[in-house]
């Protein structure tokens, strides 16, 4: 199943500089071929199900090798079966109202 991911990965315990612990996410993200869009508050992922999930859960385990003691992680999911639909398409659809 295609899905559509709005992740958010916040590690704690390791002080505020958190940018080298998300470009570690990124690298993950863009090592597991998956098309992602890094935005101020996370990173918009697509692609099919399960090697989005096993790339969070590699996220997860490169920040924790990083020397992270907790990570906490919001996701937001989106799945359609009426049509295929891509980052592009939904950016550009509220675009168009503007």
């Amino acid at each position: 199943m295609k899905v559509i991911v709005d992740l958010c990965v916040v590690p704690i315990g390791v002080g505020v500089h958190l940018a080298p612990y998300i470009a570690a996410c990124e690298k993950v993200l863009t090592e597991a071929g998956l098309k992602i869009q890094l935005h101020p508050n996370g990173t918009a992922i697509e692609g099919e199900w399960e090697p989005v999930f096993a790339a969070i859960e590699a996220c997860h385990k490169a920040v924790h090798a990083m020397g992270c003691p907790r990570v906490y992680t919001t996701v937001k999911i989106n799945t359609r079966t009426d049509k295929e639909q891509t980052l592009e398409d939904k950016v550009a659809s509220v675009q168009a109202l503007l």
